[in-house]
């Protein structure tokens, strides 16, 4: 079982989360250029698990091992053309956590739809292959893109735009810089604009754990830096790149660009994006489009929100059934779990940003 993205820059993700290993295979990755491993290193650790009390308690290191594809000289990893394979260790699995949900499907999880499609030797140990813990190996990537991105000058960032109804302070769409990028990168445990806004999500969080709940939330991205053009119409289009792999990150249910779902309520004259020049460029005075016109990248900043559920499993009671007795029973589900996914999430959607604009770049 795998999972498969990108058109010129093709990955293949695959592994369960109880699994001795997950991995990523890649080709397409620019040849000859030079990875800084402590910079990956800690890009991976913003995802890893275990960094908080707001976090699950399982920890794993998500160190990552490539297996081919790269040459490593002086703690630098230089891309050598051919496929790159990484892997991750898993060491830290507590499988018998869920020994008592052979049969029993999890509400909200994909056990259920899971059984129907590939049988009852499904392995959905910790969610197996549809867990949040196949985003590390997304990450890998994720991050070697970035990195070249930021060689050519073009930069992506993230953030907690809601968490439980508690609101972050917007991107400006207009005007989002590096001088907010770097802000987030000082808050990278955890990356928003507000702070107070964001000590109010670590007690909505913190509320929600101690009730053995969950709570879900929102994800802000900008990608800067970016030519006017890219990108393709109808089926190929920058938003159509993009959502593909954003609806990769286990959790997300809805997406939007610019001001997304707002535009539906505003007059074209209000909607609309007027240009101006300085003489030298053209650019628009709102950014209601998100930067996309077309399916093709504006100049403009490129911003986007998805949404993701609350943490489906929970330790309260909940109704369920009996795949083989065919009878309702009351499930109560161990094992450890984040009482809000969206805050580990953050660097995934900029990984996943980053795969899809190198993809494009490559068209």
């Amino acid at each position: 079982m795998s999972t498969s993205y990108g058109k010129n820059l093709n990955i293949s993700i695959y592994g369960g989360s109880h699994d001795e290993q997950i991995g990523v295979i890649a080709s397409g990755l620019p040849k000859g250029f030079c990875v800084d491993t402590a910079e990956l290193a800690a890009f991976m650790a913003r995802r890893a698990p275990g960094q908080n009390k707001l976090s699950t308690s399982r920890k794993e290191a998500d160190t990552p091992v490539f297996l081919s594809g790269v040459n490593e000289t002086d703690g630098k990893l230089t891309l050598d053309g051919s496929e790159l394979h990484a892997i991750i260790r898993n060491t830290s699995q507590r499988s018998s956590d869920y020994s008592n949900l052979s049969f029993v499907p999890r509400p909200s999880h994909a056990d259920f739809a899971a059984r129907k499609k590939y049988g009852d030797g499904v392995d959905l140990r910790g969610g197996g292959h549809f867990s949040g813990r196949l985003t590390a190996p997304m990450c890998i990537i994720g991050g070697i893109c970035l990195q070249y991105l930021k060689s050519k000058n073009i930069h992506i960032a993230a953030h907690l735009y809601s968490v439980g109804g508690v609101k972050d302070t917007p991107f400006d769409l207009v005007s989002v810089n590096a001088k907010d990028f770097a802000l987030l990168q000082s808050r990278s445990d955890f990356p928003v604009l507000n702070a107070e806004a964001g000590d109010k999500m670590k007690e909505r969080i913190s509320l929600a754990r101690e009730a053995g709940d969950s709570v879900g939330g929102i994800v802000e991205c900008a990608v800067i830096g970016l030519p006017a053009g890219l990108g393709e119409h109808i089926f190929d289009g920058v938003e159509n790149r993009i959502s593909g792999i954003v609806f990769g990150i286990p959790a997300v249910k809805a997406i939007e660009f610019g001001n997304g779902f707002e535009c539906a309520s505003l007059f074209g004259s209000q909607n609309n994006d007027p240009f101006v020049t300085d003489g030298k460029d053209i650019y628009t005075m709102t950014n209601n489009c998100g930067g996309i016109l077309g399916g093709m990248t504006n100049g403009m900043p490129l911003v986007f929100r998805a949404a993701m559920k609350p943490t489906p499993s929970i330790f309260r009671e909940q109704d369920s059934v009996d795949m083989v007795s065919m009878t309702p029973v009351k499930l109560n589900i161990k094992g450890r779990h984040d009482p809000c996914v969206v805050t580990r999430a953050v660097p995934v959607f900029e990984a996943a940003a980053a795969i899809a604009v190198c993809d494009m770049l490559l068209d």
